[in-house]
Parts: structure tokens; C-alpha cells; sequence
């Protein structure tokens, strides 16, 4: 007896262009549109309800495609889009019961730190613990009881890079729920499901949307069930959805994600090493360099080291100020993952509380010639 044999995986780059494009019943067009209505007509009593039978904050075309679309790149069973990053940080976290442990990276992205200083310092125990030690993770790990793991590799501004297939494994055995940022490498680089996790949230204003022009967030699940359940009460009922013409440009950003992506590491690796070779360069921070402490566990766990890097002057904090604001082509602006590449001096950015050096840069590299940028940050940093 014959039988119908599987159909192959298909890429992430095939994956990126496909996955729910062909879902709009008795509409032949090739780009979807965007479905604005915020209600839809109910079926006829005894008939099945269609996908979209209540209000748009419960679901819409739009944001349905974006969600099967990165949790298919992610490798996950389900998803839940949100009107931003933090907002999608958010639902993560209340998902974790009153008075809950949780424990966070020492170096962590300034929105998460903010949001769990602002609103849940008084909700949630939160500890930090440097991760990117396999043995001061060990011991925490062995401590106290632990409802949710949170988790950033490469870390944003030090690109600090997290073992997670150790991380995770230790985190199972404490019975610890664990979330991974994802939002520097992408599905493209890198797939913390493969590892163990449990979560794995992005921005999606950054390299998901790539271009600077929307804003909104995403939450995956690695298994559909009482945590997925959660989380999309939380969106539903929270109320923090993204537009459909948001959702519809991030799934639109979507479909290059993978090409952007690869010119993005290869910029950033080939302006990395230009200014680990100059003389008035201090210190790079960058996965992809040899001698970044992180690199033989971003090797191993990543397929690319991202496009963002920092870097000190010898000029010092001066030098931080001001190259930013002589660049001719970089922005000195604050965000990360678009086609034109930013650049800031990240303590500004982060405020006098922050830990980070006063005269750390931080610079996203964009899809630019990279000849051009090495002879922007030339001129940029003469004189200093």
C-alpha cells in the first residue's frame, strides 16, 4: 500500500515569504491587505464561527499572519503580537504569580530594566545574576526557588553572550519557566527553542520590521497549552495590540528579513574588525571578533553575531559625545535593526543610573557599503 510521503521542511528564507500568504479565502491578490474594520459580522445562528467573529482586540487578518509567521520562523507553536516591544516584555512578566522570583541578566536591554523598576519592583523578587559566568549561574540557579528565567544573548549595549543550552538545562531542573530576548540575532541567527526555552519575545520595530517606520512586539510559545492560554488572555484582555497596518508592515519587513540579515552581520563583522585595527580605538565589543570572550558560545549557538557593536575612543567620553554627532551617514539616533545604520553614545541614552562606561558608543550597522561607514567613522573620529 502506497503512502503520501511527508512534505520537506522548506528554509527560513522560503519560510520568511510564504507562511500564511495564501490563508485570504476569495481574494487573488499576491500582497494581502490591510484589514482596517475593528468589527465583523457574526455568522448566522448553528453556523461555525469565522476566525474574526467578535472585535479586532481579540484578532485580525493582519495580525494573525504576522503571529503564525514568526512562531513558524522561531520554531514555535504559537504567538501573540503587542503594540511594542516592552508592552510584549510585560505580558511575559504577568504571567508570573504575586511575589514570584524571577531573575534577570546584569546586562539587560534599558526598557526591560525600566519596566521591572517602574512597575513590578513591588510585585515580583527580582535578581540579578550574571549569566554569561556558567558558574555564578550555576549557584544561583541552585538557590531559591525560581518562577521565570529571563534571558538576553547578545546582550544590548556589551553583546554579552549567555550559554543557553547550559543556562536552560540547569534552569529545567529548578522547574524554572525561562524567556529569551531574542531581538538582537533574530530567527535567523539564532532559535533559543532549539536550546529548551520556553519564551522567546522581539521587538519587532527592530529587525523583524526593518526600516524604522512601525512599532510593536511579539511573544512565542514553544508549546500551545496553559502558558499560551495566559499570554493571549493578557494580550486580549490587557488590551495592548499592535494596528493592522503595523502588523502588516512588520510581516511585510518579513519577507527580507533573512537577506537583510546576512548583509547586516557582514557589514557589522567588517566594521568590527576596521575598528579593533585602529589606533584610537580602545576596546570593541563584538561576539564575532576572536577575542570577545563570548565567541566560541556565539559560534556554536548562533548563525551570524548580529549587526550591532560598541566600542570605546581613547578620546574617552568627549569622543563618545561628539563622533556620533559628525557622522554623515549614520543617525545619531536611538534604536537598532533598520536599513540605515544608528549611532549614539549609549549613556545618554541609558541615564546616569545606568552601569555602563560613560564613553561606550553603541552603532547599529546598517546595509551601507561598508567602504562608505569606515570613511565616515574615519572622519568622524579625527581629531580625537
Amino acid at each position: 500500500m502506497s503512502t503520501t510521503p511527508e512534505a520537506a521542511p522548506i528554509a527560513r528564507q522560503t519560510m520568511a515569504i510564504h507562511t500564511g500568504m495564501r490563508k485570504w479565502t476569495g481574494i487573488d491578490c499576491v500582497a494581502p491587505p490591510i484589514v482596517l474594520s475593528t468589527v465583523f459580522e457574526r455568522p448566522e445562528v448553528g453556523d461555525p464561527p469565522p476566525d474574526f467573529s467578535l472585535y479586532t482586540r481579540y484578532n485580525n487578518p493582519n495580525r494573525e499572519m504576522l503571529e503564525e509567521t514568526v512562531a513558524a520562523l522561531e520554531g514555535g507553536l504559537d504567538a501573540m503580537a503587542f503594540s511594542s516591544g516592552v508592552a510584549a516584555i510585560n505580558a511575559v512578566l504577568e504571567t508570573v504569580p504575586h511575589g514570584g522570583r524571577i531573575q534577570i541578566p546584569r546586562q539587560l536591554y534599558m526598557g526591560t530594566r525600566i519596566a521591572l523598576q517602574e512597575i513590578w519592583k513591588d510585585r515580583l523578587r527580582i535578581d540579578e545574576v550574571d549569566f554569561s559566568d556558567p558558574e555564578r549561574a550555576r549557584r544561583a540557579l541552585s538557590g531559591a526557588k525560581v518562577n521565570l528565567i529571563w534571558l538576553e544573548t547578545p546582550s544590548n549595549p556589551l553583546l554579552q553572550i549567555t550559554d543557553l543550552a547550559t543556562v536552560i538545562a540547569k534552569a529545567k531542573v529548578a522547574g524554572a519557566i525561562v524567556a529569551v530576548d531574542n531581538t538582537m540575532a533574530t530567527p535567523i541567527l539564532q532559535r533559543p527553542f532549539e536550546f529548551g526555552a520556553d519564551i522567546v519575545v522581539h521587538s519587532t520595530s527592530k529587525y523583524i520590521g526593518g526600516h524604522s517606520d512601525m512599532l510593536g512586539g511579539i511573544v512565542v510559545t514553544r508549546e500551545k497549552g496553559a502558558l499560551a492560554d495566559r499570554l493571549r488572555a493578557v494580550q486580549r484582555y490587557g488590551g495592548a495590540v499592535p494596528s493592522p497596518f503595523d502588523c502588516w508592515l512588520a510581516r511585510r519587513g518579513i519577507m527580507t528579513l533573512p537577506v537583510r540579515m546576512y548583509t547586516h552581520v557582514e557589514n557589522a563583522f567588517a566594521m568590527a574588525e576596521f575598528l579593533e585595527a585602529h589606533p584610537r580605538i580602545e576596546k570593541v565589543y563584538y561576539p564575532g571578533l576572536t577575542n570577545h570572550p563570548g565567541h566560541e558560545i556565539a559560534s556554536a549557538q548562533m548563525r551570524g553575531f548580529g549587526a550591532v557593536l560598541s566600542f570605546q575612543h581613547k578620546g574617552g567620553e568627549k569622543a563618545a559625545y561628539e563622533i556620533p554627532k559628525r557622522m554623515k551617514l549614520a543617525y545619531n539616533a536611538t534604536s537598532l535593526g533598520g536599513a540605515e545604520s544608528l549611532i549614539e553614545a549609549r549613556k545618554h541614552a541609558e541615564g546616569s543610573a545606568s552601569s555602563i562606561p560613560d564613553d561606550l558608543v553603541r552603532f547599529s550597522v546598517g546595509l551601507e557599503d561598508p567602504e562608505d561607514l569606515k570613511r565616515d567613522l574615519e572622519q568622524a573620529m579625527s581629531g580625537f
